[in-house]
């Protein structure tokens, strides 16, 4: 990604990274800005915490060109944020970002490349890439020294299983993630929650230094927790997804979900990534009420592969591909027979005949083809736009 801005800005563009959080940002603010700026680069950070002088000053740079790399949050999509000359847009944990709000950033400039990277594609991202709307790079390596992390599926009779592992690990001097699905108790919905947990883990393992950790806490709470358990002064951190992605404690080496059965693929597998990030045997324990065909098979696959592409193809078949001119991101295309898993070989020779038409013929202008563009231009109209965005 940061080949590809250089690029960018060689060859006069503005480039923009967008971020899911404000923690994921700033880690690669602090990546990049060494990099480029020992090149002459401008880069700067744009999230909802900056202060609003360094805020107007930003986006004044940003609008007369003298900002060369723009990396923030949601904060970069509001209607005053504007670009001298966008040409690169790069998203990074794509899957946090709706269809909408990814076109949002594209729209700042006129026809921007776009870059979009995950560990685990939503369904439409990868039916995109799939059938030919998408080129795809994969990095199938992980980091020097790293292993796979051991996942393990506990019912909930089974939990204190899973917990005995957490206490052998915490033993031995390493710390420990648990991961609730709510912040508070629920009337509606009969699930543990991250207060809960943390309470019942101070009072069954007293030893232990439990600290808790959840959206709704304000920003200098979040940080001062999660400065904590990097330092090592606690040794598990109940919380809820707010740790999904931007969390680095290299000696965090088990996470336990709870209620697992109530997470997505993506999501857990993200989470997965949490741990094991130092080297050695790492686990991953979802607990879980193992109720219904679609949460057990999700779980399963979890269990048998730590691929995020094998798990993103299995997440596409489960959920379906959602809309390529349209907003869902996942859910059953309208289509009466035709499904795109089963029938990839007609796909692919669709796409073929496709790219040659476009190749001779790229605004269907041709009398011939007069038909099929005022097909296509009552059928999707301004929707068309969407398919640029992965």
């Amino acid at each position: 990604a940061g080949v590809a801005a250089e690029l960018a800005i060689r060859g006069g563009y503005q480039a923009a990274l967008l971020a899911p959080t404000e923690v994921l940002a700033e880690q690669h603010l602090r990546t990049l800005s060494g990099w480029f700026e020992a090149r002459g680069r401008s880069v700067t950070l744009l999230t909802a915490s900056v202060p609003t002088r360094a805020k107007r000053a930003a986006k004044a740079a940003l609008a007369c060109g003298e900002i060369d790399l723009l990396v923030g949050t949601h904060a970069m999509l509001q209607e005053d944020v504007a670009f001298g000359r966008l040409g690169l847009v790069i998203v990074d944990e794509q899957h946090r970002f709706g269809v909408l709000q990814r076109a949002a950033l594209v729209q700042k400039g006129v026809h921007p490349d776009v870059l979009v990277m995950t560990a685990t594609p939503i369904p439409r991202t990868l039916a995109m890439a799939l059938y030919g709307d998408l080129d795809v790079s994969v990095l199938d390596e992980l980091p020097p020294g790293r292993t796979p992390v051991e996942t393990r599926v506990f019912p909930r009779r089974q939990r204190d299983e899973a917990y005995r592992l957490v206490a052998e690990q915490v033993a031995q001097g390493r710390q420990a993630f648990v991961v609730y699905p709510l912040v508070e108790e629920s009337e509606k919905l009969d699930l543990a929650s991250a207060t809960e947990g943390a309470a019942e883990l101070t009072a069954r393992f007293s030893s232990w230094r439990v600290g808790l950790l959840h959206g709704r806490m304000k920003a200098d709470e979040k940080d001062a927790v999660m400065s904590a358990f990097r330092a090592r002064e606690l040794d598990v951190l109940v919380s809820t997804t707010v740790i999904e992605v931007g969390v680095d404690v290299p000696n965090a080496t088990v996470m336990v979900v709870e209620s697992a059965e109530r997470f997505g693929l993506s999501q857990l597998h993200q989470l997965r990534g949490r741990v094991g990030r130092g080297g050695g045997r790492a686990w991953c324990l979802l607990v879980a009420a193992l109720q219904g065909e679609a949460a057990t098979a999700r779980l399963a696959v979890m269990e048998r592969t730590t691929d995020g592409f094998v798990i993103a193809d299995e997440d596409l078949r489960l959920r379906g591909p959602g809309e390529f001119l349209g907003t869902r991101q996942s859910g059953l295309p309208p289509l009466l027979v035709a499904d795109f898993a089963r029938d990839a070989d007609l796909l692919e020779i669709a796409r073929e005949e496709a790219l040659r038409l476009v190749e001779k013929d790229p605004h269907l202008e041709a009398p011939e083809h007069a038909g099929l563009r005022r097909a296509i231009e009552e059928r999707w109209g301004e929707r068309l736009e969407l398919t640029r965005i992965g």
